[in-house]
């Protein structure tokens, strides 16, 4: 009789061992589980974001200082902000025998993402800003790709907005 009564009360988990398994059951989803899949897959997306609000903070500088030219130069590996004097006189003379005020530090491209122009695939690449906020590059529609594991656009109007395709 005394057996079968133990019995009756050790079925089941206790409320401690549910919680504990949950709490390890999370730590492995927030922790392990990113580890396993593949970095780059929203490495496209972060880094069509990223650009698109680089791209739009130059231009609110470049319409902000007149006397000031911002260049965007794009590698393979990251792209950097530079900044010159502006020849204000010249209204889209770009940064031609303009004075180096300041770079910034480069940012570098993670998880296997590039930024290519859409025109001709090139990797490498620079555009100026004017007083503005137009680009030199003078596309108007898709001007950018940004491709890992997937392939995502940036366009440019000729105006200057700049958004996600």
């Amino acid at each position: 009789m005394r057996l079968n009564k133990l019995y009756k009360y050790s079925v089941g988990f206790s409320l401690i061992e549910l919680v504990t398994t949950i709490l390890i059951v999370g730590i492995i989803a927030v922790f392990v589980i990113p580890k396993l899949l593949p970095e780059s897959s929203y490495s496209a997306y972060t880094l069509r974001n990223e650009f698109i609000s680089e791209l739009r903070q130059v231009q609110i500088k470049a319409l902000n200082n007149s006397d000031r030219c911002y260049r965007i130069s794009v590698s393979s590996d990251g792209y950097q902000l530079t900044t010159y004097s502006h020849n204000i006189n010249n209204a889209f003379a770009g940064c031609i025998n303009a004075q180096l005020i300041r770079t910034d530090t480069k940012q570098d491209f993670s998880g296997g993402a590039i930024i290519e122009l859409a025109s001709n695939g090139s990797t490498s690449f620079s555009m100026d800003f004017d007083n503005l906020g137009r680009s030199t590059l003078g596309c108007n529609g898709t001007c950018f790709v940004v491709k890992a594991d997937e392939t995502l656009g940036i366009a440019m109007e000729s105006e200057g907005y700049v958004h996600a395709l």
